[in-house]
């Protein structure tokens, strides 16, 4: 399987991370693409949760170099992103059924301040596959890969394109949201920081289906 970096990644990209693990088998592999450019207005850089007003985007701002290599982009500390982005979780999730177990880890990998955007995401997914229980190995690419082989998940987990992973995988349905009433229905395919704040231990389950 391929997939791209990501900030605090969708559920997409969680589920498909989880897809073939099984517990008590060797860890599956996992392609994470080290060879392409930053691209702009993806998950790169942001992730989007649920406030009381409806989807928010976080975003991670980054510096404007000479290369824009994925794993030589830096990101930019020079505005207080990170304190803007520890008020809205406290804000989102401080009423989440686990919100405070998970609080202080979450916002010790964003005070850390990694120069890159490369170690900032690892160092995201990483935690986000521990708290899920999800062993796998991460692999960064040594070349870069032309797109369309079989597993390869580069281009389909976008913002700003459908993204049916999902659905592919069976997992259309709900958990439980915060404000999921005041927003009329669950909303789907936020950030994995918002299924393990609501679902905790037990968000395995839902990426598993029971």
């Amino acid at each position: 399987m391929l997939l791209s970096t990501a900030y605090f990644p969708p559920l997409s990209w969680l589920a498909l991370a989880a897809r073939d693990f099984r517990p008590g088998f060797p860890p599956a592999v996992i392609g994470l693409e080290a060879c392409e450019n930053y691209q702009k207005q993806s998950y790169r850089n942001r992730c989007y949760i649920l406030a009381s007003d409806g989807v928010q985007m976080l975003q991670v701002p980054v510096v404007h170099g000479a290369s824009w290599a994925i794993r030589d982009v830096e990101v930019d500390y020079s505005t207080p992103w990170v304190v803007r982005t520890q008020r809205a979780l406290d804000t989102a999730y401080e009423t989440s059924a686990y919100y405070e177990y998970y609080r202080d880890e979450v916002f010790a990998l964003l005070d850390a301040q990694p120069r890159t955007l490369w170690e900032l995401n690892l160092s995201t997914i990483r935690f986000l596959l521990e708290k899920t229980g999800i062993a796998c190995q991460l692999s960064p690419t040594a070349e870069f890969a032309a797109p369309g082989a079989d597993d390869d998940y580069r281009l389909a987990i976008h913002p700003k394109h459908p993204d049916t992973v999902l659905a592919d995988l069976g997992l259309s349905r709900p958990y439980y949201q915060v404000f999921r009433d005041r927003m009329g229905g669950f909303t789907p395919n936020l950030s994995c920081l918002d299924l393990l704040f609501n679902e905790g231990p037990d968000s395995i389950m839902w990426l598993k289906r029971g």
